[in-house]
């Protein structure tokens, strides 16, 4: 059973959407970042970029010791060489939907979490960051949509863990300050995805988690890190390889 180190996040539901549409038995072992578990010596030990989520195989593929992933990109292409599902085979179907779960890696989810902080996290208003990544998002759906449009999913006409990784940071388009009604293929295919069951489970067990309003003392733990905040030398344990 994977032990899925994990908190309710778009970068947490790319690991349950693909858990969930695999059957894959699975393990929440819960990381409330609002509360610092992600700096904890022992999960730093095998996610040393103090980020959920990150995983634990006791049976990878070909035996031997378990293996830890961190990085939900990662994760996902682990997962999908692991079952043979949601990543193709054949060179071209496994380049466009690597391509385009490194344009949501690189691109649309730092972009996303900038645009987030500025307009809704931060504490005083920053009208030129608040433009920037509102528009840089914007941008982004553009170019989603255009390929949205020539295909039923991101990377062709199956879905794959592109559209998993991309789908959680289009969800909360509103809180981004941006308009379904300018990118009619995006909307046709979150309510694709939404309808879809292991979509709506992956949700589901989400809202198990408390999500709390952020107060002083979360906001320092989320946006107040430095490197003195990681103590790699603290984390004890064996680290799976």
């Amino acid at each position: 059973m994977i032990d899925l180190y994990y908190w309710p996040t778009p970068n947490g539901h790319k690991i349950t959407l693909f858990l969930e549409e695999t059957g894959l038995p699975y393990r929440i072992v819960p990381v409330d970042i609002g509360a610092g578990d992600q700096f904890k010596a022992e999960f730093l030990a095998f996610s040393p970029n103090n980020r959920m989520p990150a995983i634990i195989d006791p049976a990878p593929p070909g035996g031997g010791d378990p293996i830890s992933v961190f990085e939900s990109g990662a994760i996902l292409v682990y997962l999908a060489e692991k079952t043979g599902r949601f990543l193709p085979k054949d060179l071209r179907g496994r380049k466009t939907v690597l391509e385009w779960l490194f344009w949501q890696m690189a691109g649309l989810g730092p972009m996303s979490g900038q645009a987030g902080h500025f307009l809704n996290y931060a504490q005083e208003s920053i009208p030129y960051a608040q433009a920037r990544y509102r528009n840089e998002v914007n941008r982004l759906y553009g170019v989603l949509d255009r390929q949205l449009r020539k295909h039923a999913f991101v990377a062709g006409e199956d879905y794959s863990i592109a559209d998993m990784a991309i789908y959680p940071w289009v969800l909360p388009w509103e809180g981004l300050q941006q308009s379904l009604a300018e990118f009619p293929a995006i909307a046709r295919w979150l309510d694709a995805i939404k309808a879809r069951p292991a979509t709506v489970r992956a949700y589901a067990m989400a809202e198990q988690y408390e999500r709390r309003p952020i107060d002083d003392a979360q906001r320092k733990i989320l946006f107040g890190q430095t490197a003195a905040s990681l103590n790699p030398a603290g984390a004890t344990g064996p680290q799976p390889r």
